[in-house]
């Protein structure tokens, strides 16, 4: 178990040379994709949805993206964890529980994994969006031991 570790945390490290250390674009500069909402989902219009990810984790499970999206309603499922910061427009999300919230610019709102909201969007809605995929225990479990032994081999923690 232990080489195991040993070799993740290694393999992991050194892909991490492999990349930028900083990401930084201007969100003008972000390529906006047609991101089809699924027909079944659409309550109400025809919302025309548009994304772009700006930058994501070496793992794969965290990304930073831009999503903007037309006059409409959608019912939306999260399949991951998502904080989103409103940069332009309105929408109003109900949750399952049928919590209404309406977010504009500057608002901040989380979304749990595994939930369902509706999105009704008031002309046209941007926002940020910080997506990190839930990982099952043992999984997360191995990150977490694998930040450890990082942490370790750099020498930021001190020993107990």
């Amino acid at each position: 178990m232990k080489i195991l570790i040993g070799l993740l945390a290694g393999a992991l490290m050194a892909r991490r040379t492999e990349t930028e250390p900083v990401v930084a674009s201007a969100l003008e500069a972000i390529d906006l994709q047609p991101a089809p909402i699924n027909p079944a989902h659409v309550v109400a219009g025809a919302p025309f949805a548009r994304s772009g990810v700006q930058s994501r984790s070496l793992d794969g499970a965290a990304s930073t993206c831009v999503w903007d999206c037309t006059d409409g309603a959608f019912r939306w499922h999260f399949g991951w964890e998502e904080t989103v910061l409103i940069l332009e427009g309105s929408v109003t999300v109900t949750d399952e529980a049928g919590t209404s919230r309406t977010l504009n610019p500057g608002d901040v709102a989380y979304f749990a994994v595994n939930t369902w909201s509706t999105w009704t969007v008031h002309g046209y809605v941007r926002k940020l969006a910080f997506c990190r995929r839930a990982d099952p225990l043992p999984v997360a479990l191995v990150y977490r031991m694998k930040g450890v032994v990082t942490d370790l081999v750099r020498g930021r923690l001190k020993a107990a």
